[in-house]
């Protein structure tokens, strides 16, 4: 057991390991709601729990686009690594005080990416038909899950001219440099590293979704948000998975 969790900075810790994936997040949009730690504690991996911020854990909606995908330095690929995401996620601190995401689902829309993540990492990562549009100040994204039950969502969030300086919030939600996960019989510790996040505040203009309710948190969508930022964008890079407890 550690002391304590490790701080939350808006800049990422040196990556451990050999980087063996890059990536460009774009356009991307985060909802978040606060819910009770109590009710959500059962979805996290064995050797975590949630991480939580004035009182809450928090759960959130994030929808952008990935591109310029590459591996172990290679040259991006363009088809294989460019394509929306949707993702359902939990804030997570392991034993050691590692803070992280959770994954409760990842849309994707091209299927050898979702396979190879199901197969590779152990997310759940799920095949969708999707689409990301933005017009002026509008940024819109479409998602309908192939398979059973078909969830969908369809967000639309009005991006402000207001940028965020200094808030912890803000950093607790976006500045999450691992992510654990359940693979193979063991928790695993996957980091990651980007320059800090340029956010702004943004606002949800409109919100149809069924994935929360596909991740078992039936009740968020039609709650008001309590945070919905914005950012243009990041390059991110990834180290291998390593086990929790080694």
């Amino acid at each position: 057991m550690s002391d304590g969790p490790e701080p939350i900075t808006p800049s990422a810790p040196p990556l451990p390991g050999r980087r063996i994936l890059s990536q460009r997040w774009s356009d991307v949009t985060f909802v978040h709601w606060r819910v009770d730690a109590a009710e959500i504690a059962s979805r996290f991996p064995v050797g975590t729990r949630p991480d939580e911020f004035d009182g809450s854990a928090w759960v959130g909606l994030i929808a952008f686009q990935m591109s310029r995908s590459s591996f172990f330095g290679g040259p991006p690929v363009p088809w294989l690594g460019d394509f929306p995401e949707v993702n359902v996620r939990h804030y997570s601190v392991d034993d050691a005080g590692h803070r992280g995401v959770v994954f409760a689902s990842l849309e994707a829309s091209h299927l050898v990416p979702v396979l190879a993540a199901r197969v590779a990492f152990g997310l759940n990562y799920r095949w969708a038909r999707m689409s990301l549009g933005r017009r002026v100040d509008l940024v819109a994204y479409r998602s309908r899950r192939f398979g059973s039950g078909r969830p969908s969502t369809h967000l639309v969030a009005r991006v402000l001219d207001e940028p965020v300086v200094s808030d912890p919030l803000a950093d607790f939600l976006s500045a999450r440099w691992a992510f654990h996960e359940r693979h193979l019989g063991r928790t695993t510790y996957s980091r990651n590293s980007h320059e800090p996040w340029p956010l702004q505040r943004a606002e949800l203009v409109h919100l149809d979704d069924e994935l929360l309710t596909a991740a078992d948190l039936p009740d968020l969508a039609g709650r008001t948000p309590d945070s919905v930022l914005y950012s243009p964008g990041v390059d991110t890079v990834f180290s291998a998975p390593r086990p929790l407890h080694p």
